[in-house]
């Protein structure tokens, strides 16, 4: 199992944060959706409007193959790139240790 975590700093504007909400729901989602493989996604953010995501799947290959396909999309109509500057970093690694922890289990 690997993670990416893709890191947006911040801060980051109410209008960039619709045009990157938009971006992942028309585009980004289905983009890697089509790849057939599951990824599990978790968005994580701040009061400044900065995020990071953690991408969670099966092998290193299936999250490259994400990030190909996603940098592969096209803008769609009415998307602003000046509004789209793209992650701050990107980091992937194995996960090493997973436990889910439920209380009385």
């Amino acid at each position: 199992m690997y993670a990416q975590f893709t890191y947006f700093d911040g801060p980051r504007s109410p209008e960039q944060l619709a045009a990157a909400e938009f971006a992942a729901r028309e585009r980004i989602i289905p983009a890697v959706r089509s790849l057939g493989h599951p990824v599990r996604v978790y968005r994580v953010s701040r009061d400044d409007g900065s995020y990071f995501i953690i991408s969670i799947a099966d092998s290193k290959q299936v999250l490259l193959d994400a990030s190909k396909a996603i940098m592969a999309t096209e803008l769609l109509p009415g998307e602003d790139p000046a509004l789209l500057p793209g992650p701050s970093r990107i980091e992937l690694c194995p996960v090493t240790d997973a436990h889910d922890i439920n209380p009385g289990g």
